[in-house]
């Protein structure tokens, strides 16, 4: 009877720490896009931004980790031409905003992920930018070896705060509203 339970603990605890199998499945950055929004009183603008590398972890399937790096001197306005253009890019890469000549990359980072429906998952992580992390939440949906998420993000947690309301006075209509949109659309 002894050696039954003993044999029956010692296949518990061998079921119990049996290692989780994760499959690394590498971002076609070439095949994924990254659109941003940035918002104003008198309007918005938006444009792109690439992956530099990127990864969805899975077990069995189903998702269970992932991270990416963002090349950040990529930013590019697509909702405007010429030198309107070039200047909102050259601002958005300047110390003003996101600070591309010390700070090349960003860096989203998975900690914690739960299914949320079918094909769902709330994704719970670290997101770097300009050196500063910060935990964020959102929602990412996969088809098959396709994957979409939308990420709101509050620019002034990552000190990015060129005409933010919240910092200064009198801007009126030059206010620059804190939180931005990314929307992912990765192929792996």
């Amino acid at each position: 009877m002894k050696k039954i339970i003993i044999a029956g603990l010692v296949a518990f605890v061998a079921f119990s720490f049996k290692s989780i199998e994760v499959q690394k499945k590498e971002v076609k950055t070439s095949e994924s896009k990254v659109v941003w929004k940035g918002y104003k009183v008198t309007g918005s603008h938006e444009g792109t931004i690439t992956i530099k590398s990127g990864s969805l972890n899975f077990n069995e399937d189903k998702l269970v980790g992932g991270e990416f790096v963002i090349d950040m001197t990529s930013i590019i306005v697509t909702d405007l031409e010429g030198d309107s253009k070039g200047k909102l890019e050259g601002h958005l890469k300047s110390d003003d905003f996101f600070g591309v000549k010390n700070f090349e990359t960003a860096t989203l980072i998975f900690d914690d992920v739960k299914t949320n429906g079918k094909n769902a998952y709330s994704v719970n992580g670290d997101l770097t930018i300009k050196g500063k992390s910060n935990p964020i939440s959102f929602t990412i949906s996969i088809y098959g070896n396709k994957a979409t998420a939308s990420l709101k993000i509050d620019r002034t947690k990552y000190d990015v705060k060129y005409g933010s309301a919240s910092f200064f006075d009198d801007l009126k209509d030059k206010a620059i509203y804190d939180d931005f949109d990314l929307v992912a659309d990765l192929q792996f």
